[in-house]
């Protein structure tokens, strides 16, 4: 019956929604600095870096004191924050309903917090969900292949993102990323542009109020990230930063996370000390500790570009003799044409490919694995293409693919589970059942 009724109808009622939902708790987010995070990828990562530098900083009413007393809510894909307290998000969405949202943001208002970092998705946009939530700083990650199973084009999916940008008196925009100018030309007062190349920073610099951050001396290391910051106002250039996450997507994360940080008075010393403390982000390049000797990651990347950076990145640190061991699949009742593309990025990079179920909903799994398959064995004109039973096998059940990857694997092999991240659980049909990729690891690793 929801399929037909017609988006544009949904969308005047997420509308009234959210006009309820503001007069219901009091217009809260105009008592509140709220910084909205939105983008294909990296945004839950970006989220958890701005928390952790706006926290580390002292109050402005208490400056040099020492004692990070900044307050801070957040919300985001994986989990909520307010004060000190923390859990996790169980729904599965990155940014909630109307009446959800305004609750969150009466809470953080009358628990005294200064700022709300709020992961914001393109539905939430487009439906209209997050009317009436006062922006004072816009951050765009990236934005590429996703969700076309909504919004249709890529053109109108940057249009939605680009609703974030309207009235924000800061914006913050990666200007690596395809068609950053999108965002650049908006009429906030502040503009910040953070890059890892040098020549994206010339090109992009056609506004005087752009601010360039951009990364230098770039360090990759197995577990961690190491780079500087240059191009900034005098007395505030050379910082050196460590990064206990890995890849230089993460360091595009860190860039945006810095640049709000600059925006609102923060050292680039406190940042930086802000971002040693982050040992990691759940579900996000996380690692699991073993006593195999395996470099096993947990990550949420499922979308050509993300998946693209992950294994690019292990293809480059992993020793010479280690094999490269991929557990994936893809989202059931979403963008059907990315399937065999994502298989072809994977196989492309991996030595052995298990495709395996995720998240079906009520879509048949057998025909998303193979619709994914498709990618992976290619074609004749593919010359990565893999041979199933030698190197790339279909296996239904997720647990028992990741008991497979274990298996197979030697010594200094990285085994990468993607596409599910922190998620607590897997929705079959009409049903959540209960599910945890870093949690089956551990049982798997146990059984062995």
């Amino acid at each position: 019956m929801k399929k037909l009724i017609p988006q544009s109808l949904k969308n005047i009622y997420h509308l009234f929604q959210a006009i309820l939902a503001n007069i219901w708790f009091g217009f809260p987010s105009r008592k509140i600095k709220v910084i909205g995070v939105t983008g294909t990828d990296g945004k839950t990562t970006t989220v958890q870096i701005i928390t952790k530098i706006l926290e580390e900083a002292d109050s402005p009413e208490n400056p040099n004191s020492g004692l990070g007393a900044r307050k801070v809510a957040m919300a985001s894909t994986i989990n909520f924050k307010l004060n000190e307290k923390e859990w996790t998000n169980l729904s599965h969405f990155t940014t909630l309903s109307a009446f959800a949202v305004q609750k969150f943001i009466r809470q953080a208002v009358d628990a005294n917090c200064e700022y709300l970092v709020l992961e914001t998705s393109s539905h939430s946009l487009d439906q209209h969900r997050v009317w009436g939530i006062n922006y004072k700083t816009a951050v765009i990650t990236n934005v590429t292949r996703e969700h076309l199973d909504y919004h249709k084009t890529m053109k109108k999916y940057r249009q939605a993102k680009r609703k974030l940008f309207d009235k924000v008196e800061t914006a913050i925009v990666n200007l690596d990323m395809e068609k950053p100018e999108e965002y650049l030309d908006c009429k906030a007062r502040e503009i910040f542009g953070y890059s890892l190349k040098n020549e994206n920073y010339k090109l992009q610099t056609t506004s005087c109020k752009l601010t360039p951050v951009i990364a230098e001396d770039i360090e990759l290391g197995i577990n961690y990230s190491k780079f500087k910051i240059q191009n900034l106002p005098a007395g505030r250039q050379g910082s050196k930063f460590t990064l206990n996450l890995v890849g230089d997507f993460n360091i595009e994360n860190a860039l945006a996370a810095i640049s709000v940080g600059i925006s609102e008075g923060i050292s680039l010393e406190t940042c930086a000390k802000a971002i040693e403390k982050i040992k990691g982000v759940p579900g996000r390049m996380e690692y699991v500790p073993n006593e195999k000797g395996l470099n096993i990651l947990v990550d949420f990347a499922l979308t050509p570009e993300a998946l693209k950076k992950l294994y690019s990145l292990l293809a480059k640190i992993k020793k010479p003799e280690a094999r490269i061991i991929a557990v994936f699949g893809a989202c059931g009742e979403r963008d059907r044409g990315k399937r065999p593309i994502i298989g072809e990025i994977v196989a492309r990079y991996a030595d052995f490919v298990i495709v395996t179920n995720d998240e079906p909903y009520r879509e048949n799994p057998e025909n998303i694995i193979n619709e994914v398959f498709k990618g992976v064995v290619g074609n004749d004109k593919i010359s990565n293409k893999k041979k199933e039973g030698v190197n790339c096998w279909r296996i239904m059940d997720r647990r028992e693919a990741i008991r497979f990857a274990l298996n197979i694997a030697q010594a200094d092999d990285i085994i990468a589970v993607t596409g599910m991240g922190a998620e607590e659980s897997m929705v079959v049909g009409d049903k959540k059942i209960l599910w945890n990729d870093r949690k089956v690891i551990l049982e798997e690793l146990n059984a062995l």
